[in-house]
């Protein structure tokens, strides 16, 4: 999976982002910076040439994307953690940055709660999350074709987990929960471009959770083949481009201020 998520996902999908994060970083004065859900290191080879002088300890819960980021992005300290038990003392950060990773933590109030945990003071928490499927075309187009592919019990994953997490008054909300300040909510729409919908195809079936999914239903060249129809259907053929969205989170830990007398 990290290696098909690397090749069809990454320039297309995730890259656009990375380098939009990693440009916010430079308004953040930090020395210690950590990166939760790193996957494959795209953000992170982002972040140590938007702020070299930074230590950035890179992170992310699936061994094989700790594996393969260590070697794509080496200059980090890289480490095997889970969001909401973080290996790392108190105020240990000064900067914590997330990419497309808080859609998957099962418990979103007890992770936000740990970076501010791990966060100093004065520290911020840098994220972004996708906004609804029908707001990224090839994600929407993606699910199309799944719902071709599919048309009794078509995979849910995409609109369920990567773009479940749209609302960002709910995201505030849990920010909120877990002690943070929300200094800026921000849209964000980038434009992704593939040599093909194929490519993106390939990728989203083979190197995401969609792949075990489809696997459960009775995966062959059949159900690829209807999904590039759908996508290039609604896509284009040849080089493609397509809009995408995301919200951009910038918090900062709330002070306990104590009462004058």
């Amino acid at each position: 999976m990290p290696a098909a998520y690397e090749k069809y996902l990454v320039p297309v999908v995730f890259r656009p982002f990375a380098e939009d994060l990693a440009a916010r970083v430079a308004a953040v004065e930090a020395r210690r910076i950590l990166e939760l859900a790193a996957g494959t290191g795209v953000v992170t080879a982002e972040l140590l040439a938007a702020a070299p002088a930074a230590e950035v300890t890179a992170t992310d819960l699936n061994e094989a994307m700790v594996a393969f980021g260590s070697a794509r992005a080496p200059g980090a300290a890289w480490r095997r953690a889970d969001a909401q038990r973080l290996p790392f003392p108190d105020g240990a950060f000064d900067l914590v940055v997330c990419q497309f990773g808080v859609m998957f933590f099962p418990d979103r109030v007890a992770a936000f709660t740990e970076v501010r945990r791990v966060l100093a003071p004065g520290g911020r928490f840098l994220f972004n999350t996708w906004g609804p499927l029908d707001t990224h075309a090839f994600a929407a187009a993606l699910q199309a074709g799944l719902e071709r592919a599919f048309p009794v019990d078509p995979p849910r994953f995409l609109a369920a987990v990567p773009h479940g997490y749209g609302d960002p008054a709910v995201v505030t909300a849990d920010l909120t929960a877990a002690g943070f300040t929300v200094e800026e909510a921000r849209q964000s729409t980038l434009e992704g471009r593939a040599a093909s919908v194929a490519d993106v195809a390939v990728g989203f079936l083979t190197g995401t959770p969609v792949r075990a999914a489809v696997e459960e239903r009775g995966d062959g060249p059949g159900v690829r083949a209807a999904v590039v129809e759908e996508m290039t259907a609604r896509l284009g053929r040849g080089p493609v481009a397509a809009p995408m969205t995301a919200y951009v989170f910038r918090c900062a830990v709330e002070t306990v201020r104590t009462p004058s007398r």
